[in-house]
């Protein structure tokens, strides 16, 4: 993911962050816009494989009965940020609270307090995905955070926020299943070599 070259309207008021953002959403449809530590970015859109290991993800998830009357499995929601005044990630996956509407904050963002879990699959951003939204999501307080390292070929499992990170992280390889806390609303556990063979673009 990489921080979008800015240039402000010629008027008396800079643009906000929020501002420059949605503009940039307007101006590259299918991209990823957010506001980390006070840094827009912006990630291409996601590839097919991408698209099919996300798909691959949800059914487990459904299939635990997670997207129901006390839960929802959803994709690209906006997640909004106590990092900065107008900091929002959109994670690939998250799990939310049945209720998550009535904790819309902002700018199509909701409350972290609704989500059980967020996911994301890496593409070039892996970077961000593995170190800062690390941070961003831990000082949220989100219960659970699962990478798909499509670089490395390994999901990360963390769990037990903390204000700089994860007290624990789980790394698991093809081969292993990833077991995630029953906190989220069930008790599964994700078929790593499943995952990783559905985000490998065929060589």
């Amino acid at each position: 993911m990489s921080a979008a070259a800015v240039e402000h309207p010629c008027d008396d008021e800079p643009e906000t962050l929020l501002e420059t953002a949605n503009r940039l959403m307007e101006q590259l449809p299918g991209h990823r816009v957010e506001i980390i530590g006070g840094l827009v970015t912006v990630a291409p859109p996601p590839d097919g494989p991408h698209a099919k290991a996300l798909t691959t993800l949800m059914i487990p998830f459904l299939s635990a009965g997670l997207h129901g009357a006390a839960s929802n499995v959803l994709q690209g929601i906006g997640l909004w940020l106590p990092s900065g005044p107008e900091d929002y990630v959109i994670p690939d996956l998250a799990i939310v609270d049945a209720d998550f509407d009535e904790h819309l904050i902002e700018n199509n963002c909701y409350d972290p307090a609704c989500f059980r879990l967020v996911l994301e699959v890496t593409s070039g951003n892996y970077q961000t995905d593995l170190r800062h939204k690390v941070t961003a999501y831990a000082q949220a307080k989100i219960p659970v955070y699962v990478i798909v390292d499509r670089r490395h070929s390994r999901v990360h499992v963390l769990t037990e926020p903390l204000p700089a990170g994860y007290d624990r992280h789980e790394v698991y390889a093809p081969g292993q299943q990833a077991p995630l806390p029953a906190s989220i609303g069930a008790e599964l556990s994700l078929d790593v070599d499943e995952i990783v063979r559905a985000g490998s673009p065929k060589r």
